[in-house]
């Protein structure tokens, strides 16, 4: 399945995409990595894995719809069949999600509905929740509110700080949404409006 990623920051969840598919685990082909901005060190990582890649900063078009039009063009003439978001962090408008016409997938790290948006980790923290963790899900027009595929919890500890809470979040990351594209592409994933049943 060819496939793209969008990425705004350090691509570890990128790298996991990378290594899987370099070592013929997962049955995908990223053939581009898209980001607005333009010195994402998740651009590098993509690069030294022969990966073509494209930066769409914001600053650079007269507005959100104009951006968002040339992304999606580019990725239609690259013929993408699935879109992964790792860590982009733009919310994607209801006409881009519409137009797509592919699946796309994005992790998010807390247990959602509970914390959408920026900074889940600290408001996990700030809220004195017991367990976050992190949600892969479908994206839809909404802030973090597609249909949930998997979701794994996380203890937050007394002693938690955000850096550290997020480090243990980001380690469940890595395989929870390998574990969804893997669902996917296996066609073990039924969806009937905001339900998502594995098969």
């Amino acid at each position: 399945m060819r496939t793209a990623v969008l990425v705004s920051g350090r691509g570890s969840n990128l790298q996991v995409f990378l290594d899987a598919w370099t070592q013929g685990t997962l049955a995908i082909e990223i053939v581009a990595v898209g980001s607005d901005q333009e010195n994402a060190q998740a651009l590098e990582r993509a690069r030294q894995a022969g990966v073509s890649v494209r930066a769409f900063p914001l600053g650079a078009y007269p507005n959100r719809r104009a951006q968002e039009r040339e992304l999606l063009g580019w990725l239609k003439d690259l013929g993408i069949e699935l879109l992964l978001l790792a860590g982009y962090m733009r919310v994607l408008s209801g006409e881009f999600v519409r137009e797509a016409g592919f699946p796309i997938l994005n992790i998010h790290p807390s247990l959602l509905p509970a914390f959408p948006g920026t900074q889940a980790q600290r408001q996990a923290l700030e809220y004195g929740v017991k367990v976050s963790g992190c949600t892969v899900h479908f994206v839809d027009e909404g802030l973090d509110s597609g249909p949930i595929i998997l979701q794994e919890a996380v203890l937050v500890r007394s002693e938690d700080t955000e850096e550290s809470l997020a480090a243990r979040i980001l380690e469940v990351e890595h395989r929870l949404y390998l574990e969804a594209v893997r669902l996917l592409l296996a066609g073990k994933l039924k969806r009937s409006g905001r339900i998502v049943t594995v098969i």
